[in-house]
């Protein structure tokens, strides 16, 4: 007899600080079974405090008071992975693998943070290298795992419907073409060749976004807006804030919606949390 566990993503934009303004008390109302959790910037004992009576598994970025993520979950995870790539793969604090048995079946969740980069610096090419190291191992979980979902902030709006100001952003780290061609490999038909918004070509990776597929060809629905300005208030945002998950998996989801806050002055993190529930079991 299948269940359903409802599971959430977000970039609490560090923990201590979204606790301070209501993140718990959203949790408590949330119904979350999981949360996949990003920028916690934040040590183990420290998520622990601000999650009671969770498990969770995290890694924590080498330097302190940047990135971290984790996964917090109402039943203990059977395996944890934290490794992405070789080094010199900057992927620390960026990447978890977490493992469950849910009556019988494993189920896979991720939390990813994906650089935010910025053109012709170091930071860019980052990014690069993160998302070469995520599109290998998506495409090795996929054919390790039937039921997986990765989720997170992965820094990059795919489609024009995906952020407000597109036609501003083109040359800007976030709506690179080069960064969209992953993701046109990443939910492209398995096993087929994919030519991306680049131009370049590669093999599609088969996984579904399950967002999009939830919302239609509709703008939105965005899950960051910049805490400056008026961006909140006029929803100019963007929608980089993803359930990545198999096919199986994703054909299981129902409910999908982003929490956005009723007001800005409500908010506790510049992220909305995306919540789907998913029929596992």
């Amino acid at each position: 007899m299948s269940r359903t566990l409802r599971i959430v993503s977000v970039n609490v934009n560090g923990i201590r600080a979204a606790v301070r303004k209501g993140m718990t008390e959203w949790v408590e109302a949330s119904g979350a079974d999981i949360l996949a959790l990003q920028e916690v910037r934040a040590t183990a004992d420290q998520l622990a405090e601000a999650l009671p009576g969770w498990h969770i598994v995290n890694d924590e970025a080498l330097q302190k008071g940047r990135a971290g993520v984790a996964v917090a979950s109402r039943m203990p995870a059977t395996a944890t992975r934290a490794v992405l790539g070789p080094e010199p793969l900057d992927a620390t604090g960026r990447w978890i693998e977490t493992d469950f048995d849910v009556d019988g079946e494993t189920l896979t969740v991720v939390s990813a943070y994906v650089h935010s980069g910025e053109v012709d610096t170091p930071k860019q090419e980052a990014k690069w290298l993160f998302l070469d190291a995520m599109e290998r191992r998506l495409s090795e979980l996929s054919a390790e795992r039937e039921l997986a979902v990765v989720m997170g902030d992965l820094n990059v709006g795919h489609r024009e419907l995906d952020i407000k100001n597109w036609k501003g952003n083109r040359k800007n780290s976030g709506f690179l073409p080069r960064e969209r061609a992953y993701f046109d490999r990443f939910f492209g038909p398995a096993g087929e060749t994919v030519t991306g918004v680049d131009g370049s070509k590669g093999p599609g990776l088969g996984w579904v976004d399950v967002g999009r597929r939830h919302a239609g060809e509709v703008d939105g629905p965005y899950t960051w807006w910049s805490m400056r300005g008026k961006a909140f208030d006029t929803d100019t945002g963007w929608r980089i804030d993803y359930h990545v998950a198999t096919p199986a998996l994703a054909d299981r989801a129902s409910g999908y919606r982003v929490d956005r806050a009723a007001s800005w002055d409500t908010r506790w993190s510049d992220h909305a949390p995306v919540i789907v529930d998913y029929e596992i079991g």
